[in-house]
């Protein structure tokens, strides 16, 4: 679990991580639970937005994702016989309080009862997030995290679930991505809801960094007093496409980081972010008390990281040549896109390596983003809750599935962690994305993150190699001579 003992540094040259390191796997409730109309769930803004026309690529949607909710006692087993020490995964808001508020839903609050105390007989830590982009569709028809009061009903879900689970779960984290939830789903339109309005798409940030804040305070309102809180940030290690483009850099390093990290462990928005944006919104929905409730104290931050951002200057030749096709994966744009939430800067393509989905492999980044975060913002526990590469993979003539790419990718990122952790940065773990391939988004079933494959047409799971490869890291805690 998450511990309050001292950071170590592993010695020099060691390939091992320093002891009590948590090694674990992280899925969500949307990409895998199915059973979208059992049990008294209520509908959730990914309900409605995969079954819209052409929103989710083949017309997929997460009605059976992989049938998580049937199989809980499977997937458990696969956990064991992997060793893992923790499973981070997410609660179905939507599947507690059906419409957002109001009376609990007592058979859906069971299953994650049942979860947990199964998770724990099978001696494997559980870590929940109450909010991994499920929102209830009934608050979207209240305005969603465009209004202020999804915040206040964010609280007392968290309130609910603290109170049924912290008892037995080492950490609670609040939010999962909230610049995916805000930029993405209101600026870009490509997840849920699907709106595409910068302004609307900063006050969503401010009303997640709110919902966080507040949900913090109702946490620790239930919890004993070892009951652990976090929020869980996709971080961007941005470059500039030149010189040129260092105002570029900091511009979207503010969008994609500052907003979210500087109110939370600072209590204040960065000032320039404030000023870079006062074309598009005057910021009027931030309130007296608003940054005091944000940033109460946190025992760890999570990072999600993938592939590093590169960034030039909104330019008039380059907004001639700008695209509508940015989505998850900018480097995949047929040109220069724009950047989520601004105007004045956007993503351009990077050279590979690369993942199916496009996203540059560069370990060290990652290394470069741990070490800034320790800089910048010190004090804070930092673990790895997301990191991991869909591949195209496939099961063989021999019934396995040979993911060597997929092995190299975590290896190096693993190494990445490691000497972060060399250079004093604090962290304290990490959690491969994901257990399970699953239903990825806007990215229906075409692409595979996970350790374990799966037939969507049987549901049937199998190790990848990647899979026995990782429980052997987690037995050695440390990485293999020469991976």
């Amino acid at each position: 679990m998450l511990t309050q003992t001292s950071a170590q540094t592993p010695a020099a040259g060691s390939r091992r991580f320093p002891d009590g390191f948590v090694w674990g796997a992280a899925t969500a409730a949307y990409q895998i639970e199915g059973a979208v109309g059992e049990a008294g769930r209520g509908r959730s803004i990914w309900d409605t937005f995969s079954h819209l026309p052409g929103r989710v690529r083949d017309g997929d949607t997460g009605d059976v994702a992989t049938d998580h909710y049937h199989r809980t006692a499977e997937d458990i087993a696969i956990m064991a016989e992997l060793g893992l020490g923790a499973y981070r995964f997410s609660v179905s808001w939507p599947r507690i309080l059906p419409t957002g508020s109001g009376a609990v839903n007592r058979a859906g609050l069971d299953f994650y009862t049942r979860l947990v105390d199964d998770l724990l007989a099978a001696s494997i830590t559980p870590l929940v997030t109450l909010y991994h982009w499920d929102l209830p569709e009934a608050l979207q028809q209240t305005g969603g995290w465009a209004n202020r009061d999804t915040a206040a009903r964010f609280a007392e879900y968290a309130e609910v679930v603290g109170a049924a689970l912290g008892d037995r779960v080492a950490t609670i984290t609040t939010l999962n991505e909230p610049w995916c939830s805000a930029f993405l789903g209101h600026a870009a339109g490509v997840h849920a809801p699907g709106l595409r309005d910068d302004a609307t798409a900063l006050a969503a940030a401010h009303h997640l960094n709110l919902a966080h804040g507040l949900g913090v305070a109702a946490l620790r309102a239930v919890l004993p007093a070892t009951g652990r809180v976090s929020l869980t940030l996709n971080l961007a290690q941005v470059r500039g496409a030149s010189e040129a483009d260092r105002d570029a850099v900091r511009h979207v390093d503010g969008i994609a980081n500052r907003i979210f990290l500087d109110p939370v462990l600072r209590g204040s928005y960065p000032a320039d972010v404030i000023d870079d944006l006062r074309h598009i919104t005057d910021w009027s929905f931030i309130q007296d008390g608003d940054l005091t409730a944000i940033s109460a104290p946190i025992d760890a931050l999570g990072i999600n990281y993938y592939s590093p951002t590169l960034v030039t200057s909104a330019t008039p030749d380059i907004v001639a040549g700008a695209t509508d096709a940015w989505v998850n994966d900018p480097q995949s744009a047929p040109g220069p896109s724009r950047f989520p939430g601004t105007d004045r800067a956007y993503a351009v393509p990077q050279d590979g390596p690369y993942t199916a989905m496009h996203w540059r492999i560069e370990p060290d980044s990652l290394t470069d983003l741990l070490v800034r975060v320790h800089r910048d913002y010190p004090g804070v526990q930092l673990m790895i809750t997301e990191n991991g590469a869909a591949f195209d993979d496939a099961v063989s003539p021999d019934g396995e599935v040979h993911d060597r790419d997929r092995i190299d990718y975590i290896a190096a990122h693993l190494a990445a962690v490691h000497g972060a952790i060399q250079a004093g940065a604090d962290v304290r773990g990490y959690f491969v994305w994901t257990l399970l391939d699953n239903f990825e988004w806007a990215w229906g079933y075409s692409k595979r993150f996970g350790l374990v494959h799966v037939d969507f047409a049987t549901l049937q799971r199998r190790l990848k190699d990647s899979a026995r490869w990782y429980r052997d890291v987690i037995a050695a805690n440390g990485l293999p001579t020469g991976a």
